[in-house]
């Protein structure tokens, strides 16, 4: 079974986003909803590759998606990588086009041949 390897799912709301997200740090995060049974459903997954807390709080009132599930990363490279095996593993509706890598970098994508 495929798993996010994220904390949560929690509220996406500024309150809830600092009581959990406490660090400043590069990190991946998803966003979505539960279903009946109660399972995360992932509707979009992106990252940040100085603060995803502050990148979270962007999503408040911008999202119709109610919960967020979060993880720190060591670097903006493995941010960049967990976002694109969660974006090929997933396969969120809300994204649309392939994660970015930063500029000014040639990293590769661990999943496919688009970098």
């Amino acid at each position: 079974m495929l798993s996010l390897s994220m904390n949560g799912p929690y509220k996406l709301d500024k309150e809830t986003i600092d009581a959990k997200v406490t660090r400043t740090s590069p990190g991946n995060y998803a966003l979505g909803k539960k279903n009946d049974k109660g399972t995360f459903l992932v509707g979009y997954v992106g990252r940040s590759d100085e603060d995803v807390n502050s990148r979270l709080k962007d999503w408040v009132d911008e999202t119709r998606r109610p919960l967020f599930k979060f993880s720190y990363a060591t670097s903006p490279k493995t941010a960049f990588e967990k976002e694109c095996n969660n974006y090929h593993d997933f396969n969120p509706p809300g994204n649309t086009s392939h994660p970015a890598r930063p500029a000014g970098t040639n990293w590769k994508c661990p999943k496919c041949s688009i970098f």
